[in-house]
């Protein structure tokens, strides 16, 4: 192991973008518990306070990630203040869908392709960061509907793609300027009730080799928090 991987996510800075869903909320609170400094961001002022009611110890930033300007702006705060983060972890999202194929509307798909320009926003502001640190991390969660799409979710399961396609892009350009360096997609049906599990399974990622995670598809279940 590594001296930086045995560091493990103690000291790291890390964005959590979404992080006022409660996906959100339960990997802010594994990263504060170990040792990690968690910058989080969403786009409600007093959903952040209640989430830094919550985890004590968070930073809280309001930005808009759907808008590229805002985001550089971000980073530079983000820079002036506590250097190059460490880690990104991409939760926002939701889902939209029903109503068959001719059911899969405009509006539903405006939604979902949104939170597919927040990863992209953040990953290309933040790429370099990643490739700086010594142990840069990227990790969102996707869906078994990209594997498995269905007509009355094809919307979702369409932008799903986009971001896993992206992620693994991103990975291989780490693969290539920063090898210490690695973004993982965790997949799942629905995060209902895993929660805690993704909080556990983002924590580790500081912990293993880089190479071994790095464009990984990694199922995430209930077992996945037993076996942690």
């Amino acid at each position: 192991m590594t001296d930086s991987a045995a560091r493990g996510a103690d000291g790291r800075l890390v964005l959590v973008a979404g992080a006022t869903s409660a996906s959100g909320e339960a990997v802010s609170r594994a990263l504060v518990a170990a040792g990690a400094t968690v910058l989080a961001v969403g786009t409600r002022e007093e959903a952040l306070d209640a989430l830094a009611a919550a985890v004590p110890g968070v930073d809280t930033r309001v930005c808009d990630l759907a808008d590229r300007d805002a985001v550089a702006e971000l980073a530079m705060r983000i820079h002036l203040k506590f250097g190059r983060i460490d880690g990104l972890v991409h939760l926002v999202g939701g889902w939209r869908g029903g109503g068959g194929l001719a059911g899969q509307s405009d509006e539903d798909w405006d939604f979902l392709e949104r939170g597919f320009r927040t990863l992209r926003n953040t990953t290309r502001v933040f790429y370099d960061d990643l490739v700086a640190s010594p142990a840069g991390r990227l990790a969102i969660v996707s869906s078994t509907a990209v594997d498995a799409p269905y007509a009355g979710g094809a919307n979702y399961a369409a932008a799903k793609a986009a971001a896993d396609a992206w992620t693994r892009a991103v990975a291989q350009g780490l693969r290539k300027d920063a090898p210490q360096s690695a973004a993982t997609i965790f997949v799942v049906k629905t995060l209902a009730g895993l929660e805690a599990a993704l909080g556990d399974e983002v924590v580790r990622l500081w912990g293993q080799d880089p190479e071994a995670i790095n464009g990984r598809r990694v199922p995430l279940t209930v077992e996945s928090r037993m076996d942690g």
